[in-house]
């Protein structure tokens, strides 16, 4: 069983790839993903939760996208980079449809990515779009 912050990752790289693939691609590009771009194995268990999940993401990234673009003062999605727009659906699903995570530990997750997969200001700029999500 992976554990939630390895799961969180999994999902990253999901939606990270979903930015530069229709909708209708997606399930190939999830089967490819699984099949040939991950170096370890995922029990079944796990890969259902994660597609589960991402499927679900997807399906409320309109919701999602007008909840952050609410609240990221004079910037707008189309602005945002890539990897730090990926993190940030992420960690925004999960503050809005996921109660089991406490808003904290989503922020500190996705921060945590952002400075390992984004750029230099990444990790700062993330913290303060998901900040006034706490507000």
């Amino acid at each position: 069983m992976m554990k939630r912050r390895e799961i969180r990752e999994e999902l990253f790289k999901l939606l990270f790839r979903a930015e530069f693939n229709d909708v209708s691609e997606m399930p190939g590009q999830i089967q490819y993903y699984f099949n040939v771009d991950r170096e370890s194995e995922i029990s079944e268990k796990d890969k259902e939760y994660i597609v589960t999940r991402e499927e679900d993401i997807i399906s409320k990234l309109p919701e999602i996208d007008k909840n952050i673009s609410e609240r990221a003062t004079g910037w707008t999605i189309d602005r945002f980079g890539k990897v730090d727009l990926a993190i940030i659906r992420l960690a925004v699903y999960e503050i809005l449809f996921d109660d089991t995570i406490p808003l904290g530990v989503s922020i500190n997750e996705a921060v945590e990515l952002a400075k390992k997969y984004g750029r230099d200001e990444s990790g700062s700029f993330v913290n303060g779009v998901l900040a006034k999500f706490g507000q």
